[in-house]
C-alpha cells in the first residue's frame, strides 16, 4: 500500500513579545504561530509558519481537505494541488503562510518515513551555516540595543543586524553606538523594513559606509525595484543591498534578480514554503547570487545545509525565543554556526504540545 497523509491536524498558538516591538514601518507585541501535523503509517510529520490564526483556518477547512489521500512523496503534486487551491483567494499573503506551514509538515513527514534527516533527503551542500544575530528594534533604547548587539558578538556570532528607517534623523547615531558596542571588527548589518525614499536611503548609506555597515536591506519599499536597484547601484564601495523576505512565489524572486535589485536575495520558507526556498535556491544559483534566509531560524537549518547559494542564516530574537521555548530539537550556535543533529529524523523538531497549550487559540 503507498503511503498517503491519512490525517491533518492544525492548531495556532499567540505568544506575547517581551515588551512592544517596532521597526522602520511596524509595530507589533505578539507573534502566531501556525502548527500543522500531518499523519502515515503511525508517523507524524510537523511544519509551521508565523502568520495570523486566519492561515490555520484555511488549512482546517480548505488545505487539509486537498492534502489528505495524497502520497507524502509526492510533494511536487502535492505542492501544485495546495498553490492552485489559491487561485481565487490570492496567492500570496495569508494564504500562502498557510501552504508553508503545510508544505513543511510534508518534507518533514517524507523525511521521517524514510528514517532520513531532512538535509539528507535534500543533499547536503555544507555541514553548517553561519549565523547572525538579528533584532536591534527600533522601540530598544541605546542601551538595550548595545546591550543585545554586544550580547551575540559576545556568545561568538560574528555578525549582527539592527533596525532602522523609524527616524531617520536618530539612526546615524543609533547605528554608532552599535558599533562601539561591538567593537571594529565584528559585520554590522541594518534592516530599514522599507522605512526610507529613495534618496534619503543613499544619504544615509553613506553615512552607515562610515561605521562599517556592509548589508543595507530593504532600503527602499520592496515593491519598489527601480529604487532597489538605484541603491544597489549607487552605494558605497562594500555595501550590499539585500531583500525577498516578502516573495511568496518564484516570479517574485525572479524579477528581484532579472531587474538587478538585489546583491544577496532572501526567502523564508515560512512563507514561500520549503519547496519555494529551494526554488529560490535554484533561480540565485542561475543568476550566481547569495541566498539568505529569513527568520524562522530553526526551520530554515537544513534547508540552509542543502542550498548551494546560502551565505548564512539569519537567527531572529523573536522567533529563537519561540523556538526555544516551544519545540524539542532545537539547536545552538556554536562557533557562530548551526550544525544539524544528523540523529534526529527529518527537521529534527517536535512541538512541545503541553507547553504550547497555554497560548493556543480557540476557536480557530
Amino acid at each position: 500500500m503507498n503511503n498517503v497523509v491519512e490525517r491533518v491536524e492544525v492548531k495556532a498558538y499567540r505568544i506575547p513579545t517581551e515588551e512592544p516591538e517596532s521597526d522602520g514601518t511596524c509595530l507589533w507585541d505578539e507573534t502566531v504561530m501556525v502548527a500543522v501535523h500531518l499523519y502515515s503509517k503511525g508517523v507524524r510529520g510537523f511544519g509551521y509558519s508565523y502568520a495570523h490564526v486566519s492561515a490555520a483556518t484555511l488549512i482546517r477547512d480548505r488545505l487539509g481537505e486537498i492534502v489528505r489521500g495524497r502520497d507524502p512523496f509526492d510533494i511536487p503534486s502535492c505542492w501544485l494541488a495546495l498553490n492552485g487551491a489559491l487561485r481565487n483567494l490570492g496567492d500570496a499573503g495569508i494564504g500562502m503562510m498557510a501552504v508553508a506551514a503545510v508544505d513543511a509538515a510534508l518534507w518533514d513527514l517524507k523525511a521521517r518515513l524514510l528514517e532520513l534527516p531532512l538535509v539528507s533527503l535534500i543533499g547536503a551542500a555544507r555541514e553548517s551555516v553561519p549565523v547572525y544575530g538579528s533584532g536591534g528594534f527600533t522601540s530598544l533604547t541605546v542601551e538595550k540595543l548595545q546591550r543585545q548587539l554586544a550580547g551575540w558578538v559576545e556568545r561568538g556570532i560574528g555578525r549582527v543586524k539592527m533596525k532602522v528607517g523609524r527616524d531617520a534623523g536618530a539612526d546615524p547615531e543609533r547605528v554608532a553606538a552599535a558599533r562601539r558596542a561591538i567593537g571594529p571588527h565584528a559585520g554590522l548589518m541594518v534592516d530599514a523594513n522599507g522605512g526610507y525614499a529613495r534618496k534619503e536611503a543613499l544619504r544615509l548609506a553613506r553615512i552607515f559606509a562610515e561605521q562599517g555597515v556592509t548589508w543595507f536591506e530593504e532600503p527602499v519599499p520592496h515593491r519598489d525595484r527601480e529604487g532597489l536597484r538605484l541603491v544597489r547601484d549607487l552605494a558605497p564601495e562594500g555595501m550590499e543591498v539585500s531583500c525577498g523576505e516578502y516573495g511568496f512565489n518564484a516570479r517574485y524572486f525572479l524579477d528581484l534578480l532579472r531587474d538587478g535589485c538585489v546583491d544577496v536575495m532572501q526567502a523564508d520558507a515560512a512563507r514561500c514554503g520549503v519547496t519555494g526556498f529551494l526554488e529560490a535556491a535554484a533561480l540565485c544559483r542561475a543568476w550566481q547570487i547569495p541566498l539568505s534566509s529569513h527568520c524562522a531560524p530553526a526551520l530554515h537549518l537544513h534547508l540552509c545545509c542543502a542550498a548551494a547559494p546560502v551565505r548564512h542564516l539569519e537567527y531572529f530574537h523573536d522567533h529563537v525565543r519561540i523556538e526555544r521555548m516551544l519545540l524539542d530539537g532545537v539547536i545552538e550556535p556554536r562557533d557562530g554556526a548551526l550544525f544539524p543533529d544528523l540523529w534526529r529524523q527529518g527537521h529534527g523538531l517536535s512541538l512541545r504540545e503541553d507547553e504550547a497549550k497555554r497560548f493556543e487559540i480557540r476557536p480557530l
